[in-house]
């Protein structure tokens, strides 16, 4: 099987993302996912969150991991890469990449286990085979390099 397609984002390092330590602060990073991950639903899948609301679903985060590798700055312009890794009943895993726009470098990578919540109930519910369909339509001819 072909690995799914892997879109990206850009986005600004603003300065509400600046630590006390003059770089981005941790937490920033699983925002950038998340602010990508709305982004790509819609623009690239073709399925926005708000039509997941209007199906009575919404996502909640299970897990995650991030390795941080490089430092973002104030104004720096980052690409989030993500793609879908793969679906298990309520749970999709999606892993990303955070890149530095102007060298191509990953700043951070990790992985997001999300599952899908029934909002009238609360509980995770199965992700139904069309919404499997409609985002695994998309796979790579070749997955593209990373430079770590």
């Amino acid at each position: 099987m072909m690995p799914y397609k892997r879109f990206e984002s850009e986005l600004t390092v603003r300065p509400d993302d600046i630590d006390m330590n003059n770089h981005v602060h941790n937490s920033r990073y699983l925002d950038y996912y998340l602010s990508a991950r709305y982004d790509q639903m819609d623009r690239c899948y073709g399925l926005s969150m708000e039509k997941f609301i209007e199906h009575g679903w919404t996502w909640y985060i299970k897990s995650c991991q991030i390795e941080f590798k490089r430092a973002l700055k104030l104004g720096e312009h980052i690409i989030v890469r993500t793609w879908l890794e793969s679906f298990q009943r309520t749970d999709v895993l999606v892993r990303f990449y955070v890149i530095k726009k102007e060298t191509g470098k990953i700043a951070a990578e990790g992985s997001v286990t999300n599952t899908m919540i029934n909002i009238a109930s609360g509980r995770p519910e199965e992700i139904p085979a069309w919404v499997i369909a409609q985002y695994t339509q998309f796979v790579e001819e070749e997955g593209p390099p990373a430079t770590g």
